[in-house]
């Protein structure tokens, strides 16, 4: 049986909540990766607010659909009872071929079930030359 991540939280199993949305982010299956959030969990990602599964999914359809080649890495930044920050990096480019860096951080809010019920990102791109690639080679 698959051990249920729910708060409150160890360094242990925030770790491995980090680890599983780093996982299922990088599928780019939009279905997959709503099933982590609660049905009516809201986000904020740059200047976007929205919420709900199917905005979720809806998001990362375009996002993925946009940012080719996308392989992303996120890290256990701080943990407390239903909370957990990450700083993250991902790569990928764009339809001419130009590849970008996006970095920043998240915040996560859990229900009791383990579900993410909040995402506020805050992220930033900047262009690299594909020789600088760090993420997934």
């Amino acid at each position: 049986m698959a051990e249920k991540l729910v708060p409150p939280f160890t360094r242990e199993t925030a770790l491995k909540k980090v680890q599983l949305a780093e996982d299922n982010w990088n599928s780019r299956d939009p279905e997959r990766v709503s099933l982590a959030y609660s049905e009516n969990s809201e986000w904020r990602n740059r200047d976007e607010f929205f919420t709900g599964r199917a905005a979720i999914e809806d998001f990362l359809t375009d996002k993925w659909q946009k940012e080719d080649g996308y392989r992303l890495k996120k890290e256990l930044w701080a943990y407390t009872d239903n909370r957990i920050s990450v700083r993250f990096e991902y790569e990928w480019h764009d339809e001419q071929g130009q590849w970008f860096r996006t970095h920043g951080n998240e915040q996560w809010e859990f229900d009791d079930e383990g579900l993410m019920r909040r995402r506020d990102a805050s992220l930033n791109d900047y262009k690299i030359n594909e020789n600088e690639r760090r993420i997934g080679q």
